[in-house]
This record gives C-alpha cells, structure tokens and sequence, in this order.
C-alpha cells in the first residue's frame, strides 16, 4: 500500500490560530490542495471565521485570506498507509514535528483541531506546551452532524483571532 504524506504547512510569523486537520484525503491528495473534495465543509466554516467568502476565492487566494486572517493549516500525520480517505483506516503514522512548528511562531495563541483523530494525535504531540487546544467537529462530509452545528463550534474561532 501506498504511503501518503500531508502537505507543507501554511504559516508565518504572524500566524495566531494554526488549524490541524489528520491527513489530507484522496481528493486533496490528487489536487495537492487542502481541503480539496467538493462536499468537504472546511472552506465554508473557515469563511464564517474570518469573514472572507472563501469557497469563491482561487485555492492560492484562499490561502492568501487565511494568512491574512492569522490562520495557519498543517496536518497532525506526516504520513501513513490509509487505504481511502477515513482517519479510521490510518496505519503506520508518522506525526509531523508539531513541536517544532509551534516554535517558530511566536504570536501563535491557539490550536484548533479539525476532527477526533486530529486531536487525539496532535494534543499528545504538543504535551507540556501553553496553548489553548480545541477539538472541533471535522469538517469532512463523513461526519454526519449537519453544516449548522459545526459553524456554531468553528464560529468560537473568531475569538482567538480577536483577542489582543
């Protein structure tokens, strides 16, 4: 089988809020985009939170807002064997170095976590470190609550973007 990687992360200096997905799935993997599949949610809730309609944005100027906003994206699995595209069927992971990447951002204030699997990987990779961690609903069409009740969680994101 396979192995997948995730993509570099999309940061800098002034990132305030990094969001970790696990693993980009088949169709990011084909696109070499994040978020890539059409029924994934990620760029309909991530334009609630900065208030830039993004889904009607080119992939470079979406990422562009984002930077803009101080949103950074990365992925908690460096890679692994997934056949398909559900975090259930990850195998052999190898975690990207989360540590390293939070010490070189110095306004970062916050990491948000896109799904249970993102989570579960990523809050025992960041161990001992002082910021606030937040699970969120994954955006992925696979998890079944609907669009209304993800936004209301991934709406609170704002807050970290706003505080001083």
């Amino acid at each position: 089988m396979k192995v997948k990687r995730s993509f570099p992360p999309v940061v800098d200096a002034d990132t305030r809020l990094l969001v970790l997905g696990s693993l980009p799935g088949d169709a990011s993997l084909a696109a070499a985009r994040y978020y890539a599949h059409p029924q994934n949610q990620f760029w309909r809730l991530m334009a609630a939170v900065v208030d830039v309609d993004l889904p009607a944005l080119p992939y470079d100027d979406r990422l562009t807002a984002l930077r803009a906003a101080r949103v950074g994206l990365w992925d908690v699995v460096a890679s692994a064997t997934r056949p398909g595209s559900t975090d259930a069927a990850i195998r052999d992971l190898v975690g990207n170095d989360l540590p390293g990447l939070v010490a070189t951002l110095p306004g970062l204030a916050a990491i948000a976590f896109n799904g249970a699997t993102a989570y579960r990987h990523g809050v025992r990779q960041l161990a001992g470190h002082d910021l606030r961690l937040i699970p969120l609903p994954s955006s992925s069409p696979l998890h079944t609550i609907g669009l209304a009740a993800k936004r209301a969680a991934w709406i609170a994101l704002r807050d970290v973007l706003r505080a001083p």
